[in-house]
């Protein structure tokens, strides 16, 4: 066969990558969704590898490749292709695979048992739309705590290591054994690592005044018994978080005390901590926002709609 009836069928796996691509955005629109391909650099700052390995030349299961390091934006969760400006490249590697020609292994991250791109994004977008079951790779580690799974999206993700630095903090700390009924959930990660901070903050500044120094536990109690528990007594008081839709009290405990510490540096140690939460409420609380993100999907579903009349 002629390389132009190659090249013919590859113009058409790419009209139809596009098509399915248009599709599953306007799903996700109606159904609120986001079908990003996640960013490798936002997947290691949620879970700060610990080590790098190379691995070499390996098979990997292509339904495991989950996202890229540089081309997140170039494709959608699926690795469909998103813009036009890619259909070069990628028909002439699907024109390619038609032939049945070798092509260079692609380069993956591995971190927490899927795979990111780092070179080969056409490659693995062509592959995943003809059914390809394994691809070769050369792929480099990098070592996690947390297993992933394909079809994680980022806010999952950032659950899942949420979850996983609260247990790590309780299992450490064992303060829901020792304050049984205790809340404290976060919505952000890294926030159980500054409670630490807190503590060891606050286990400093009581063994000023003492003799003998106290143990991490007595001050964690300590710091539970008079910060941590006063200011969220305060927070649902004053019913603080109706300003803070979809966040918690621990969350606000966290800003809460940021704020305070910058208002008693430019107005003096005495600063009531009442006058700080008010003051933090007043300048960065917002009302509930759902609606508006609805009317806002809704008016991108209609862009989409009228960018598809348009093709």
């Amino acid at each position: 066969m002629s390389s132009d009836f190659f090249v013919s069928r590859a113009v058409e796996d790419f009209n139809r990558a596009r098509g399915r691509e248009m599709f599953g955005r306007i799903l996700s629109l109606l159904k609120n969704e986001k079908d990003n391909l996640l960013s490798l650099q936002e997947v290691k700052a949620l879970l700060k590898p610990t080590s790098e390995t190379y691995r070499g030349l390996c098979t990997v299961p292509v339904e495991k490749i989950v996202g890229s390091e540089g081309r997140y934006q170039d494709f959608n969760k699926y690795f469909l292709p998103r813009h036009n400006r890619l259909k070069g490249r990628w028909i002439r590697v699907d024109t390619a695979h038609h032939q049945q020609l070798t092509l260079p292994p692609v380069t993956l991250y591995e971190i927490g048992g899927v795979y990111f791109v780092r070179d080969g994004n056409h490659r693995v977008s062509v592959g995943k739309l003809q059914g390809v079951e394994f691809i070769d790779a050369e792929v480099i580690s990098l070592g996690s705590r947390l297993s992933l799974k394909p079809g994680m999206t980022k806010e999952q993700l950032r659950t899942a290591v949420i979850k996983l630095e609260r247990e790590e903090f309780f299992k450490h700390t064992r303060l829901d054994h020792l304050r049984p009924g205790l809340s404290m959930n976060f919505t952000a990660t890294g926030r159980y690592d500054e409670i630490i901070r807190h503590i060891n903050g606050h286990k400093y500044f009581i063994n000023l005044s003492q003799k003998e120094e106290i143990s991490f536990e007595q001050a964690m109690l300590s710091w539970y018994d008079t910060v941590y528990r006063p200011i969220v007594d305060l927070i649902e008081e004053q019913r603080f978080l109706k300003a803070f839709p979809g966040r918690t009290a621990a969350d606000l405990y966290v800003w809460i005390v940021r704020h305070w510490d910058e208002l008693k540096k430019k107005y003096g140690q005495a600063f009531p901590l009442k006058r700080a939460a008010q003051d933090y409420t007043e300048r960065f609380g917002r009302p509930d926002k759902r609606p508006r993100r609805l009317l806002a999907g809704v008016s991108r579903f209609l862009k989409s709609l009228m960018s598809l009349g348009k093709r």
